[in-house]
């Protein structure tokens, strides 16, 4: 029996400079509430993050973090993944910074299915860099830097996460936390690639997808005759955008090897925990041992 934690051993003294009211704060919480809810410890989980406001999150909770640079949080999450298969590895970061320069990891990430949660804080726009539109930013959405609207069509990511071979697909919304906080808990127990996509509304430079735009709109898919098993319903429900917004759980295949199941070296359990009862007592024959398995 899983054993709950309270929230507040992920508080934080650190000040939170988000601005009132942006999205971020629900993503916040829904994770710690995931993480407590699932009885996983601070130690026991690191968070992966990239550059942007809602990548300041890892700063914000008591939990091990490592920030990379713009892009890059996924194969950084894989190699902690690969070298600590225990961890339980969350990556986050925001819209531009998965779909735009990180779009090709995103891409390589979904298909290799390392088991690793990727939360995604999709508030259609560039907020650290104030505000040029983002690849999730509708065909003409107006900005400082595209007065005359964006002129490319939106990137769909839970369509291209479903051709890229992701196992596990869904979508939040940050306005509704516990609901958040059950699709990040279900991502983190699946084993293998899970993403969740995070409607998140940015207060200050997205003045169209806001709380009240996305609460007019959203639904639980979960409240409908929905199989999440059902790749071909899970490809209408990920182009399904407009006056309704399904979130929840769209798609999710079970028996698939995560990556570092198919990792020879992983075989056995974690490498580093072998090397530390390798070279606790440095005789000949260990570094024979040592040298045979990984040389």
């Amino acid at each position: 029996m899983v054993t709950r934690h309270d929230l507040k051993i992920f508080d934080c003294p650190v000040e939170v400079t988000w601005c009132p009211g942006c999205g971020d704060f629900g993503i916040l919480r829904a994770l710690k509430m995931a993480l407590a809810n699932l009885g996983i410890a601070p130690h026991e989980a690191l968070v992966v993050s990239g550059i942007g406001c809602g990548s300041k999150l890892p700063d914000y909770m008591t939990v091990n973090g490592f920030m990379t640079i713009h892009g890059r949080p996924l194969p950084v999450a894989t190699g902690a993944k690969l070298a600590n298969p225990e961890l339980h590895v969350i990556a986050i970061n925001g819209d531009g910074d998965s779909y735009g320069i990180g779009g090709n990891h995103f891409i390589q990430t979904a298909r290799r299915n390392p088991n690793i949660t990727h939360i995604v804080e999709d508030n259609q726009i560039y907020g650290l860099t104030k505000g040029q539109y983002s690849p999730t930013s509708a065909k003409g959405f107006v900005t400082s830097t595209s007065p005359g609207g964006a002129i490319e069509v939106p990137l769909n990511p839970l369509a291209m996460a479903l051709a890229a071979g992701a196992t596990f697909i869904a979508r939040g919304f940050s306005g509704e936390p516990k609901h958040l906080a059950d699709l990040i808990e279900q991502g983190i127990q699946h084993h293998g690639y899970a993403l969740i996509d995070v409607l998140q509304p940015c207060v200050t430079l997205n003045r169209v997808n806001t709380y009240e735009w996305y609460r007019d709109r959203v639904y639980h898919i979960e409240d409908e005759q929905y199989d999440p098993a059902d790749r071909e319903a899970a490809w209408m429900k990920a182009d399904e955008w407009g006056d309704r917004i399904p979130v929840g759980v769209l798609f999710k295949a079970e028996g698939h090897p995560a990556y570092e199941d198919e990792v020879a070296s992983l075989d056995g359990g974690n490498p580093l925990s072998r090397v530390r009862d390798l070279v606790k007592a440095p005789r000949p024959e260990q570094y024979e041992k040592l040298r045979e398995r990984y040389v």
